[in-house]
């Protein structure tokens, strides 16, 4: 004859002590028992298995109910049944939520944001590109298991922003997408990168280009109009040092008195778009623009420091501010400075490309596909960031500058 289960109801379980006993069991059948002690009562469920008499924790009463209590018990038997432990497989199958719970997109793409990301581009990149994954990616593909996530799944999420008119978003959101998986392969979370399917499918980004000024008879006149500038002595320097420098606007605003090598004439700038540090040989003029404006800056750690708060570096768009003020805007901006140096260097100048853009802070590769190093052909830099500033001193003080208005600005990149 079969023993008696649920003995036990819910009024029973709840008016239980243990009667003055340092403690009192009360059976409900089938192996569930209801272990009372003082400030306590607990669930426990004792089983035999290999010959050895178990028990099995199934929670705290009121947090266990009665009915939960007899759920997990039917549960272990029938593990119990298929000849599994159920302490093992509870150690099981806890394992496997961590390790679900550390594979899910969300979980990768937040370990990658930390690991890789933060440490490889500038301060203002990083939270722009955090915060896409968090409006746009974590809502549909946060809790999905990393490894089971379809292209299909990806392409709607970018099919969402695409319709708000947001194409380049997307493309920006698919690349991503794209770094978090191919992270989660080296870290054997996934396969592979499902966005490899996805080539193609987004319409191509509305691409904008940065106004710059390239032909050397505005440049002239752009340089002339540089020193009529009115704003802060600050801003000011920046926008005299930025033609020599042409680096992107984020780095020039970052630098710092502690990377200025003064004997080397030289500056080592953080970590630059690509992830990587680079030596800036200062041409003569770029050295007296910076000496000049230590006398007013040199206690502060930025070269360029806020005016609206200490310990922070000029705004982004301060150069660019600047250049609106003298009437430029649509014609120049502190990134065309680039654009500028990238089309005059080359075509009037006659360097070397691999030069230019080792000097501009992009990567470039020898023919093995290997990135060159910063110290690469740093002689022939510092030749030419002299040879620049020259240039752009003898179109300012020269007497051949064409009269009249600027032309069109030149589209580049």
């Amino acid at each position: 004859m079969s023993r008696a289960v649920n003995k036990l109801t819910d009024t029973a379980v709840k008016n239980a002590t243990t009667e003055g006993k340092a403690q009192r069991k009360l059976a409900d059948g089938g192996g569930l028992t209801l272990v009372i002690k003082p400030g306590s009562k607990v669930w426990w469920f004792r089983y035999r298995y290999g010959g050895k008499e178990k028990t099995l924790s199934l929670g705290t009463y009121p947090a266990t109910s009665l009915k939960e209590a007899r759920a997990g018990r039917d549960e272990a038997k029938r593990v119990l049944a298929e000849g599994i432990d159920p302490v093992n497989h509870r150690h099981t199958m806890k394992a496997e939520r961590v390790d679900a719970a550390s594979n899910t997109f969300r979980a990768v793409a937040t370990e990658w944001l930390e690991n890789v990301h933060k440490k490889t581009v500038g301060e203002t990149t990083y939270p722009k590109n955090k915060r896409r994954l968090e409006m746009y990616a974590f809502p549909k593909l946060g809790r999905r298991p990393i490894g089971e996530i379809q292209p299909p799944e990806v392409l709607a999420v970018l099919r969402e922003i695409e319709n708000r008119g947001h194409v380049d978003n997307a493309h920006r959101l698919k690349t991503l997408i794209g770094q978090v998986f191919r992270y989660g392969v080296s870290t054997g979370r996934n396969q592979r990168d499902v966005t490899a399917d996805l080539r193609g499918i987004l319409p191509a980004p509305d691409v904008k280009h940065h106004a710059a000024l390239v032909k050397p008879e505005e440049i002239a006149k752009l340089l002339k109009v540089i020193t009529t500038y009115w704003g802060h002595p600050t801003v000011c320097a920046a926008l005299k040092l930025a033609p020599y420098l042409f680096l992107r606007p984020g780095n020039l605003r970052r630098m710092r008195w502690e990377e200025i090598d003064w004997d080397g004439e030289s500056w080592t700038t953080e970590t630059t778009k690509n992830g990587e540090p680079l030596i800036v040989p200062l041409s003569r003029q770029a050295l007296d623009i910076l000496r000049e404006l230590e006398q007013l800056n040199g206690r502060d750690e930025w070269v360029f420091p806020s005016g609206h708060g200490k310990g922070r570096p000029m705004s982004e768009n301060a150069i660019t501010g600047a250049l609106n003020r003298l009437g430029m805007q649509g014609i120049m901006t502190g990134h065309g400075f680039r654009a500028m140096a990238k089309t005059v260097l080359s075509e009037q100048l006659n360097f070397r490309t691999e030069i230019i853009e080792m000097q501009m802070a992009h990567r470039v590769r020898d023919v093995h596909g290997r990135a060159y190093n910063r110290t690469t052909w740093l002689p022939e830099r510092k030749a030419m960031m002299q040879q620049w500033a020259d240039y752009l001193d003898n179109l300012r003080d020269g007497n051949n500058v064409v009269a009249g208005n600027f032309g069109k600005a030149s589209q580049a990149d």
